[in-house]
């Protein structure tokens, strides 16, 4: 559980502490000890100090954007449990403590699926009937708030202020601030225990490599990615096993964990890579295949790149799978400089040749803000 608390106004969003807990078991006990720890620290005199709590929220029936978390609300990510498992139920559980320890204080939510509500239809598409698509059945798209401050950022870094203004605003106006110069195209990889790749073009998404749910894509620490629907049916008819099982397996043992031998942290599995395990380098070499495949096709779609962005734990710490992502992709401009790259410590940095055409950024994850500015939003407009 992570917390951190900001200050608006005198701008932009002031961050004045931060702090989070591990291994938390008892949820009711840590939004406590959060506040005691904002009390503490002279921050907060009680919780009828803060305007609003906000959290970044995956998924919900027939909704998305930035929204007050409601009764309704709430049960429209219930009825989304079976889709996003691993993030929904711990997040309704935490939603429901805070309002009961906190009743006048608004819950606002950013949803991850809100960022690509403008992404071309053809991109969020499956090819299924309409009566599954009416029921949901759809590329969504996830990580929004991490992707969504990534376009702004890399715009902020290229010199793009009309490209930066355009991605704050996305979500005030539904077509974004004009763009003034020529497109900019940048794909963004958040890479992580959970993991995606989105397409950004002026601010904007044209897609993300997660579909339906967040067990989609990439592999992750211990969820599949992208597998053909056949083979759960062919499981299940093979060996006889039942829904729930193959939700099991599929949720908690695959992914990484499942190539690997039973790791799903990064560090061990790079540790038993260079040790000679053959099961974790396998592991290693998916991933690093699956996140080329996903820049192969944003490159495609956006007809170019101006700038390639890691972020996320494993994008921002693992030089390694950087340099493994972009080897041999200098016929797309994408050229490391290997000092760089190696030395790329905490912090944004630029680790392509200096006479590549295509920008190679690290940018830290900065998703906490994007929310915080749009709950700030959302609450303005509701006093207006």
């Amino acid at each position: 559980m992570k917390y951190r608390l900001f200050d608006f106004s005198g701008g932009d969003g002031e961050l004045l502490t931060r702090g989070g807990l591990e291994r938390v078991s008892d949820h009711a006990g840590a939004i406590g000890q959060v506040l005691d720890e904002l009390r503490a620290g002279d921050w907060i005199a009680s919780e009828d100090d803060l305007a609003a709590v906000g959290f970044k929220t995956i998924m919900a029936e027939g909704c998305t954007g930035c929204l007050e978390l409601t009764t309704d609300v709430v049960d429209a990510m219930e009825a989304c449990n079976h889709v996003a498992p691993a993030h929904n139920p711990p997040y309704i559980r935490g939603i429901r403590l805070f309002a009961e320890k906190m009743p006048s204080v608004p819950l606002v939510g950013l949803f991850e699926t809100a960022f690509y509500q403008w992404a071309p239809e053809a991109s969020m598409r499956y090819a299924v009937p309409p009566s599954w698509h009416d029921a949901g059945v759809r590329r969504w798209g996830f990580h929004g708030a991490s992707h969504k401050f990534i376009a702004e950022r890399s715009a902020e870094l290229l010199g793009r202020e009309d490209v930066a203004k355009r991605a704050r605003n996305l979500y005030v106006d539904d077509a974004g601030s004009p763009v003034n110069g020529p497109p900019l195209r940048v794909v963004s990889c958040h890479l992580g225990g959970s993991s995606s790749i989105a397409g950004i073009l002026n601010g904007a998404a044209v897609g993300n490599s997660m579909g339906l749910s967040p067990q989609s894509g990439l592999p992750h620490n211990n969820r599949v990615g992208d597998l053909d629907s056949m083979a759960v049916l062919h499981m299940m008819r093979r060996d006889g096993l039942s829904i729930d099982e193959v939700e099991t397996t599929l949720c908690n043992e695959s992914g990484l964990k499942g190539l690997s031998g039973g790791h799903n942290d990064i560090r061990d599995i790079v540790s038993e890579a260079g040790s000679g395990n053959a099961d974790a380098r396998l592991a290693l070499d998916v991933f690093v295949q699956s996140a080329r495949h996903w820049l192969g096709a944003y490159f495609a779609q956006l007809n170019g790149l101006d700038a390639l962005v890691f972020t996320a734990g494993i994008g921002e710490n693992r030089a390694g799978i950087r340099a493994a992502i972009c080897a041999e992709l200098d016929q797309l401009g994408i050229r490391l400089d290997a000092e760089k790259n190696e030395a790329a410590e905490a912090g944004e940095t630029v680790i392509s040749a200096d006479d590549a055409p295509v920008r190679v950024m690290v940018i830290p994850a900065n998703e906490e803000l994007v929310v915080a500015r749009e709950v700030k939003r959302y609450l303005d407009h509701r006093r207006n």
